[in-house]
């Protein structure tokens, strides 16, 4: 959202270094993404699993309402879910509000797989920040929460549900 106040030169200059960094970052991010197989070892689309990540911290859910969170079309959710009930990661649910609907919800091996891949990222993330200290990562981890939550302020469209809630996720740390 953007506001109609000039902001002083230092304080642009401040945000455009953060900017560049920023930028960065998701570059870091989507190349190591890249650099994983499209499928995992288990013949899942690395995709899907943004499935099952929205499945475990917000609950069941109609594959339209995932369609619209994870901002996809039905057809690519409808297809990412339909391999994950296949390998049994998700199960279909009667919908208690409308039974000719079905709900998506995770099933215990959905949760194992989940807290595998978890494991997997907190790991490379403690490599990654291996010489940081204690105090360091406690401060990165403040401030970006504090980054997510003014963004979600100034764009309430790009929040989380559970986050904007100020819930804690369902099921598992995220």
């Amino acid at each position: 959202m953007a506001t109609n106040t000039t902001r002083p030169k230092a304080e642009l200059d401040l945000a455009d270094q953060l900017g560049h960094e920023l930028v960065r970052l998701v570059r870091l991010i989507n190349k190591a993404k890249s650099q994983v197989a499209k499928q995992g070892p288990d013949g899942i689309e690395r995709a899907a699993y943004a499935i099952l990540f929205t499945l475990i911290h917000e609950g069941p859910q109609r594959t339209s309402r995932l369609a619209e969170s994870l901002h996809s079309e039905i057809s690519t959710i409808s297809r990412q879910s339909s391999s994950l009930v296949q390998h049994g990661l998700v199960e279909r649910q009667a919908d208690p509000e409308d039974g000719r609907a079905c709900l998506l919800a995770p099933t215990p091996e959905g949760m194992r797989v989940f807290e595998e891949n978890r494991k997997q990222r907190n790991q490379w993330l403690a490599d990654v920040l291996g010489d940081w200290s204690d105090g360091d990562i406690q401060t990165l981890n403040r401030l970006f929460g504090r980054l997510n939550t003014g963004i979600e302020n100034h764009s309430p469209q790009l929040a989380d549900a559970h986050a904007s809630a100020g819930a804690p996720a369902k099921g598992a740390n995220a």
